[in-house]
Order: structure tokens, then C-alpha cells, then sequence
């Protein structure tokens, strides 16, 4: 398996980029510390016209301060079973602020955005914790969906093996919670995984994207071992998650000359398959200083 950089292209006004799904001729793109859902152009990463999600005085200056940010960093595409297509943005669950969630319905040929919906994620986040490793902080960072599942990827970084899970929950059962809908928190399957390490310090979750019947996954490695705090950049893998537990399939980025990619990328979108085994990617970068890039590259397995 190998994961090739070809392109990579700064996307200004977006920062922090930290959540990408693809829908049509639409790249949606969320960022950590910022309350807009931006859209762009997914042939030429052309900025469109972007939805707010909540109303904030704190964006002044252009990110959230990072004790108030909701630090929106799951984004996935479903449909519900009222045949509802929109687009879900999750908080990482890793402080008090971080527990809020939106619902946007997309709708036309242009799948536009339409009323934002604002979710509480305090109870299901409640029903994720007990699942972690004794001593970690509930941080998710990806999420993607099939036609009955919500997959939801939670990111434990300093921690021993088994500190990356991918949460399986059913799809109808999580929205009906979700919008009040029924008073009981979904079932939670939770699976763990060990990730490649970098320098000694072990990747964790930061994207994923349901395409063709698998999990695409993104995954970063940095020296830190704070849910809240960033810390050096050492680089990132991109592959696939097999939704029985077993092994991940994973290769390090790296440009065409073989020097390692040393972004920190964010999430992934599959832009088309090539041939059997064969995938380009769309991916977003977030440098942690407000900075963001889209990034093409191609995955073959």
C-alpha cells in the first residue's frame, strides 16, 4: 500500500480546517475554530458562498479562542429514514464546549444548504465515555456514515494500546435520540485499533469517509499527549478501517520523490476510483496556527 501527495493548495479565509465531505459537485468543509460551513468548488477548490452554522461574537479576529471554540471536527453526509440527505457536523466532545452538533438538510440539484438545526450531543457523548480507556478524554475527530450505521472515530493521543476506537452506532436509532425523538441513547460498539507510530509516537484518528463499501481513514501523529493541546507535527497516514476490528490497512503520506508528507491532515473525501484497489483523495490539512490546504493525493492497495 502506498499514499501519494500530488497536489497541495492553501485555502485561504478557511481556518483550521478540520472536517471535508464531498457531495456531487460540492467539497463541504468545516473548521475547528470557525462558524461557518464553507463550501467549495471540488473540481477547482474555488471558495462558494458559506453557511453559518451558529452566531458567535468571538470570530473577530478569525478562529474562536480555543477555550470557547465548539471545536466542530466530525463532518459526514447521511440519509436519514425519512429520506432527509444533510449534512452532520459534530464537537469533539473533549471539554463542555465541545458538545454541540448541527443538522444541515441539503436539498436541489446543487444540494445547498438549508436551515441549520443546532443538536445537543451532551447525552450521547455521555453513552460514548464509558467505552474509553481508564484516564482518557472522549475526543472524536471523524465521522462517516452507510446506510444504517454512524461511525464516529475517537482520537486518544499519549495513550497505550487500544486508545483509538471506532464507535459503531445504528443510524436510525442515533438521530431519533438525537432529535428528541426517543428518550434512549442508542447501543454503542466500540472497537479498537492499534495505529502506525512516528519517531516512537503513535498516529491517531483525524478523518474518515464512507466510499464503495469502505472506511477511508485519515490519521496524524503528533508529540503531544493533551486532548486540548497541539503539539509538533510528525506526519500522517491514510488507508482503510475494516469494520470487523480487524488490522488497519495504513501507509504514511509521502510526496512522489519519497520525502514524507508533513502535513497534519484532518479528513479525507474520496474524490473517484481509478481502478480496483486505486483512489484519488481529497484531503484538508489544518497547520494549527489558523492555516488550512486542500490536498490530492492518491491511495493504492
Amino acid at each position: 500500500m502506498h499514499a501519494i501527495v500530488h497536489r497541495e493548495v492553501a485555502l485561504p479565509k478557511l481556518p483550521s480546517a478540520s472536517g471535508a465531505e464531498l457531495v456531487g459537485d460540492a467539497l463541504y468543509v468545516i473548521g475547528d475554530d470557525s462558524p461557518w460551513l464553507y463550501r467549495l468548488d471540488a473540481a477547482t477548490l474555488a471558495a462558494g458562498q458559506p453557511t453559518a452554522l451558529f452566531e458567535t461574537a468571538h470570530f473577530s479576529a478569525g478562529r474562536i479562542p480555543k477555550h470557547l471554540k465548539p471545536d466542530l471536527e466530525c463532518l459526514t453526509i447521511l440519509r436519514t429514514t425519512r429520506g432527509e440527505t444533510g449534512l452532520l457536523a459534530l464537537g469533539s466532545g473533549a471539554t463542555a464546549a465541545r458538545e454541540q452538533g448541527y443538522w444541515v438538510p441539503l436539498s436541489g440539484p446543487d444540494n445547498l444548504p438549508g436551515t441549520v438545526y443546532p443538536l445537543s450531543m451532551t447525552g450521547l457523548y455521555a453513552a460514548l465515555r464509558p467505552q474509553l480507556p481508564a484516564g482518557a478524554t472522549l475526543n472524536l475527530e471523524a465521522a462517516a456514515a452507510t446506510e444504517t450505521e454512524l461511525l464516529l472515530l475517537q482520537r486518544t493521543v499519549g495513550a497505550a494500546v487500544g486508545g483509538n476506537l471506532l464507535f459503531r452506532l445504528p443510524l436510525a436509532a442515533t438521530l431519533d435520540f438525537l432529535h428528541r425523538r426517543q428518550p434512549r441513547p442508542p447501543a454503542v460498539q466500540a472497537l479498537r485499533f492499534r495505529l502506525p507510530t512516528i519517531e516512537g509516537k503513535s498516529a491517531g484518528f483525524s478523518g474518515a469517509a464512507w466510499f464503495a463499501g469502505q472506511l477511508f481513514v485519515t490519521a496524524s501523529v503528533e508529540d503531544t499527549a493533551d486532548a486540548v493541546l497541539d503539539g509538533v507535527v510528525l506526519g500522517s497516514f491514510v488507508g482503510v478501517l475494516p469494520l470487523d476490528g480487524t488490522r488497519a490497512r495504513l501507509a504514511q503520506l509521502a510526496w512522489p520523490d519519497g520525502r514524507p508528507y508533513q502535513g497534519k491532515v484532518e479528513s479525507v473525501a474520496v474524490r473517484q476510483q481509478l481502478a480496483p484497489g486505486h483512489f484519488e483523495l481529497l484531503l484538508v490539512t489544518d497547520d494549527d496556527a489558523g492555516g488550512s490546504t486542500a490536498v490530492v493525493a492518491e491511495l493504492v492497495f
